[in-house]
């Protein structure tokens, strides 16, 4: 018909998801807000891979980066501050069939939901965490957070604060159990969806620590500025660079992701921020797993099980009757 040979026609899959499957609403960050590139990316990813979005859950606490559940077409839950690691926990044990992806702010992993975080690397539950790095509190108006650099004047802190930043990256690396660390920056697409891909492939707790831009806040940013001082780690178990991206980042280092000594002194550096894969151990046991029942739950066993309970609340009326 119409000159069309209907034979050379691609047979497209009927349940194939494109990008338009996963994308929710039109998002209301700041214009050149390093969130955006974040939730592209992951889109990106979820197509890709093919994730049923029936199959897929976005969990996050409260902050700007809180919100990137509601721009994924799938199952998302907007938890509490600093309390999107254990919802993802309880939904990953319940659901292991699930892909599971948590969404927090620094301010809301590494203050209020510290302790959260540090046992979630300890559990090392099958999913992928993304650390949305800012150096600042943004939804409550540039306060600062436990990655804000010392001397940075902000609402809480207007002489310039006095501690010296939290390091998320080298905490991960120094928990027991750690599996998957990674860092990234948002304006460097191609090397950000080339890891947040590996933490996905990854089999256990995936910790992505992204470095992002806060236009309204903290319009400069020394790394944005100065792509001399992002160092690009390369291996054949880590990132694959492009010949576009070397011509602009030229500082690179052979790192293989399987050195944790190594992994921890390049996450400590302070003149360099290294990005790409720090550290991968495929061999750490998932929690989850650990945990699973030996035996098969039925909703028939279920029900007796709950019976049997119930039965030890029961009231003799007979013998009610003869009081």
């Amino acid at each position: 018909m119409f000159g069309l040979n209907i034979q050379n026609s691609l047979d497209v899959d009927e349940e194939y998801h494109t990008l338009d499957d996963y994308q929710n609403s039109e998002s209301r960050w700041c214009p050149g807000c390093g969130n955006s590139p974040i939730l592209t990316s992951l889109q990106i990813l979820c197509r890709d891979e093919q994730l049923p979005p029936e199959k897929t859950v976005f969990v996050s606490g409260i902050g700007c980066s809180s919100r990137l559940p509601h721009y994924m077409k799938t199952y998302g839950f907007h938890g509490l501050h600093g309390r999107a690691l254990p919802i993802a926990e309880g939904i990953k044990m319940r659901r292991p069939d699930l892909h599971v992806f948590v969404n927090m702010g620094d301010g809301d992993c590494c203050s209020i939901g510290t302790a959260h975080w540090i046992h979630a690397i300890r559990y090392n539950m099958n999913m992928v965490a993304i650390l949305h790095d800012n150096n600042i509190y943004g939804m409550t108006k540039k306060q600062a957070s436990p990655t804000s650099p010392k001397g940075m004047k902000t609402n809480t802190t207007p002489l310039g604060a006095d501690l010296e930043p939290l390091n998320p990256t080298c905490t991960t690396l120094g928990v027991k159990n750690v599996s998957f660390v990674a860092q990234a920056v948002d304006w460097i697409p191609d090397v950000l969806h080339d890891i947040i891909q590996q933490a996905f492939h990854h089999h256990g707790f995936s910790f992505v620590r992204i470095m992002q831009r806060c236009p309204h806040y903290l319009p400069t940013n020394p790394l944005l500025s100065s792509p001399d001082k992002l160092m690009l780690l390369t291996h054949e178990h880590g990132l694959n660079v492009s010949d576009a991206v070397s011509k602009i980042y030229t500082n690179q280092r052979i790192h293989d992701p399987c050195d944790l000594t190594r992994a921890r002194e390049l996450a400590s550096m302070e003149d360099n921020f290294a990005i790409g894969i720090l550290y991968r151990n495929e061999n750490i046991p998932c929690y989850e797993e650990l945990r699973k029942p030996k035996w098969a739950t039925t909703a028939e066993l279920k029900q007796i099980a709950f019976e049997k309970e119930q039965n030890k609340f029961g009231i003799d009326t007979m013998t009610m009757e003869n009081i």
